[in-house]
């Protein structure tokens, strides 16, 4: 190579080195990508507002370092509306096309039968919109409902009033959620809402935005908030039954992914069993793990390498990772750490179609060998990447193979994977939830809405009959099981 090659060449490389060191460092704040794109551990970094004080050694608002940077909100101010904000008042009056008295049918006193034909007087009325799913037809209707008082022959006055049901407490909060008969928005439409967001992912100005320009329905933010939270509250009992269901299962697929509750880096967590999902937002600790499994779990994990998996002594590794990664090495610079990758994409796809058809012993003993052999003669190779690959397959080696002596194991962690993909989406969307009391809510509602599909259940009708049951403070009921095919 002659002097002005050899200089071109080392041009070329050094231009190509600073464009990726640049393409590196860049984030949401030096460049058009999403805040999303962020890498999570790095993103609560960031941005945090410093204590200003003489000896902190904090920068002012007015330094060089700090130009060009936005001013940070202030941590005391609440999320929503603020004092002095201008509010949202009702344009068109409800005309009700329907009207259901409530009356006591029996005394309370002597258990007298209470006719229509003793004096009663109306105690309170509210008005109440629902939603009416008919052939390819929705329709809003509105429905007056009369609450009276009914005095016995005995003397007594039964008293009907709209019941209470769950309530969310939080200390220092206005206002608390509490689920009641007495609300304007129904079961239905409530839960058409708690559809729109949840399901398709529309914040609550959208939803709203929907809601007048294609059911000429007008609704506060406030209200769309409220039939969202009153789903994911009345979904918190059936969650915790459905965390039973877990526990008692044989084989139950695990999986994690970043969440943010108020730009904290928290965890969404998944256990997908064959006829159960459960979602929860919390740390990365292995606490949340034995949440969802208990301490005593006695059936099969599929999961990824993460170190919190790593004690449960029946556990397969999903391959698909191991693949993924083989697959970098391949077609990567690596020397002869490429060619290892190479034969390890092979040998695992042979492994997991052999496993599937049905290969007889001999033929896995030996894959399964020809595998461990290839990762032994590289696990001291110079590539870092080469090692650690290498490594964690044999340190991991058992979770490996788990399903060659036990065809019942699937390979991957797929099932898991395609259930934390729309909370990925939504998390992209949102940035996340704002409080426990919201990520509690966003968790359990999913939880329900995957496990009724995954049990041919028709979710959005067990899902009005659970607000119906917990505004009424009835026995909720729980989602059935499986359906035949």
């Amino acid at each position: 190579m002659s002097r002005t090659e050899l200089e071109e060449l080392a041009w070329r490389w050094r231009e190509l080195a600073r464009s990726l060191s640049n393409r590196a460092g860049e984030d949401s704040r030096t460049s058009s990508r999403p805040p999303s794109s962020d890498d999570p551990y790095r993103r609560d970094a960031r941005g945090q507002p410093t204590a200003a004080g003489p000896d902190t050694g904090a920068t002012s608002a007015g330094s060089p370092e700090s130009a060009g940077k936005p001013a940070q909100k202030n941590a005391g101010t609440p999320a929503g509306k603020q004092p002095g904000a201008k509010g949202y008042w009702r344009r068109q009056p409800i005309v009700a096309s329907a009207e259901v008295e409530h009356a006591a049918r029996v005394c309370a006193a002597c258990r007298a039968l209470l006719g229509p034909d003793l004096k009663r007087r109306c105690i309170c009325a509210h008005n109440s919109l629902e939603l009416v799913r008919a052939a390819m037809a929705l329709q809003v209707t509105a429905t007056r409902h009369s609450y009276f008082a009914v005095r016995c022959p005995c003397g007594h006055d039964n008293v009907d009033r709209p019941r209470v049901g769950l309530g969310s407490l939080i200390e220092g909060r206005k206002r608390n959620l509490r689920m009641s008969e007495r609300c304007l928005v129904g079961p239905m439409l409530a839960t058409f809402i708690a559809a729109l967001s949840l399901r398709c992912r529309l914040s609550r100005r959208k939803i709203q935005e929907f809601l007048r320009d294609w059911l000429n329905l007008e609704l506060a933010v406030a209200t769309i908030e409220r039939c969202v939270h009153e789903f994911g509250l009345a979904s918190e009992p059936v969650v915790e039954c459905l965390i039973q269901d877990v526990r008692a299962a044989q084989i139950v697929h695990l999986d994690e992914t970043p969440w943010y509750q108020r730009g904290v880096l928290l965890w969404m967590w998944v256990a997908v069993t064959a006829t159960t999902i459960v979602y929860r937002i919390g740390s990365r600790r292995k606490g949340e793990l034995t949440a969802l499994i208990g301490d005593a779990f006695l059936g099969w994990l599929v999961t990824d390498g993460y170190g919190a998996y790593r004690d449960h002594p029946r556990r397969q590794r999903c391959l698909a990772h191991l693949i993924r990664k083989a697959l970098a090495l391949a077609e990567g610079s690596y020397g002869a750490g490429s060619d290892f990758g190479r034969d390890l994409v092979r040998d695992l796809r042979r492994l997991i179609e052999r496993v599937h058809h049905g290969a007889d012993a001999d033929a896995l003993k030996r894959l399964t060998s020809r595998i461990k052999w290839n990762c032994q003669c590289n696990r001291h190779e110079i590539e870092t990447k080469v090692r650690d690959l290498a490594g964690e397959i044999l340190n991991d080696w058992g979770a490996v193979i788990a399903f060659v002596s036990d065809p019942n194991l699937p390979p991957t962690n797929n099932d898991a994977e395609r259930a934390l993909r729309h909370a990925v989406i939504a998390r992209r969307i949102s940035y996340g939830t704002r409080t426990d009391e919201g990520s509690r809510f966003y968790a359990a509602g999913l939880s329900v809405i995957d496990t009724c599909r995954r049990r041919g259940v028709e979710p959005w009708a067990y899902a009005c009959s659970l607000i119906a049951t917990a505004r009424a403070n009835l026995t909720l009921p729980m989602i059935p099981a499986k359906l035949a095919a």
